[in-house]
């Protein structure tokens, strides 16, 4: 940002992040990430981490060792952002700060490398390619029917997790006013699946789509009273020194979103409208990260009310420089370099893909510098490195 004189005033990594959000342009481009996973977190740390080791936490919550990972989370996620030279800290990802109640069942037992069955028959595996645990079975939810009785009655006000919130505190205090904070909210809309927002594992997916032709008035319902229980959610989970919430149900696949434009319209436009304006209500901004093709919904995006965009994702058809051409007036975009070059790729192609976005995004502000996803288990260190290096080199405006 240009003072008097003309002279480039150095901002703040939280005034960087506003400005850029405002359309202006600040004094250099934003970086952040949605998230860094625990390999490349323990490389810049220097010792093991809970943080974003999502199977690894899990196992720790079966076997009752939630201080282990609570202890974890609240440190590493303040060592890791000073370390970092980063304008965003985001506490909305997984594995950052919450910490899973504490549970009288028995802890899931071992029935195959890699495979567990809990006490209600939910069998879960763990994918090598992630380094997450996943419910990949759930006769439970398999079973469940739902009808609009299901969601006529008023929702109640949740109980605060305060082992989390103590962990979202100490974090949030740590950076309030210095960085640009993304932390929770009550939850975000998004696409209803029937299951999937109401305590569906494996299997939610196909269940969902099928409810979306089936019983569309269920899904209205449930739509419904979703948004009056985020509402209630956000009193208990949004943190005063926070900036943003950054909102992450995806809503396509590499070809197309899951659902037509039409149907988005019809069932999810209005009720996610609204999640958007009520925060929007507490001054916070929005962002919407969502892998996919989505560009049939860019239109829906700005009408929504998002503040920006992340997770653009080339592979699947979403050229950072072609939004930029379309919505990069109404849409603020966070990206810019592809996850499968920062895992596969060389500095190099990791340097292309910051110079090509800085060349057509960075133009007129609303540009943050990122990845088209995250810090994804596999990324090499020597590429997440020189993506950094060029950043650094081409930022200023």
């Amino acid at each position: 940002m240009t003072g008097p004189g003309g002279i480039n005033q150095q901002l703040t990594s939280k005034e960087r992040v506003q400005t850029t959000l405002q359309f202006e342009e600040p004094d250099r481009v934003p970086i952040g990430e949605y998230a860094i996973d625990f390999d490349t977190v323990e490389k810049i740390v220097g010792h093991e981490t809970y943080l974003r080791a999502k199977a690894k936490s899990r196992i720790a919550f079966w076997e009752g060792r939630h201080d282990e990972v609570a202890d974890s989370y609240a440190k590493d996620h303040i060592e890791l952002h000073r370390k970092l030279d980063l304008d965003i800290v985001n506490l909305s990802a997984d594995a950052t700060w919450y910490i899973s109640p504490p549970s009288d069942d028995p802890p899931p037992r071992k029935t195959a490398d890699n495979t567990w069955e809990d006490k209600y028959g939910r069998v879960y595996k763990y994918s090598e390619v992630t380094a997450d645990i996943t419910c990949v079975k759930d006769p439970v939810a398999a079973q469940r029917q739902f009808s609009v009785a299901d969601f006529s009655s008023e929702p109640q006000k949740p109980t605060r997790n305060e082992r989390s919130w103590e962990i979202l505190d100490q974090t949030i205090s740590e950076f309030a006013g210095e960085k640009f904070i993304c932390g929770p909210s009550g939850g975000e809309v998004g696409i209803v699946f029937l299951g999937d927002g109401f305590g569906v594992g494996g299997g939610a997916m196909e269940k969902g789509l099928i409810a979306l032709i089936e019983q569309p008035e269920v899904v209205r319902a449930a739509t419904d009273y979703l948004v009056k229980q985020q509402n209630l959610a956000d009193e208990v989970t949004i943190h005063p020194g926070q900036d943003a919430v950054l909102w992450g149900i995806d809503f396509g696949q590499k070809s197309s979103p899951f659902i037509s434009p039409e149907m988005f319209k019809d069932l999810f436009l209005e009720a996610n409208k609204k999640r958007v304006a009520r925060i929007h209500s507490r001054g916070l901004k929005v962002i919407k990260h969502s892998c996919g093709n989505n560009a049939s919904l860019l239109d829906y995006f700005v009408e929504i009310g998002y503040d920006c965009y992340e997770s653009i994702q080339p592979t699947a058809g979403m050229d950072i420089c072609a939004v930029k051409n379309s919505h990069g007036d109404k849409l603020a975009l966070w990206g810019g370099v592809a996850v499968e070059n920062l895992v596969s790729g060389t500095p190099e192609d990791v340097r292309q893909d910051v110079r090509r976005a800085m060349q057509c995004a960075k133009p007129g502000g609303g540009f943050i510098l990122g990845s088209s996803h995250s810090i994804a288990v596999g990324s090499k260190y020597d590429n997440f490195m020189a993506m950094l290096d060029e950043h650094r080199r081409l930022a200023d405006y």
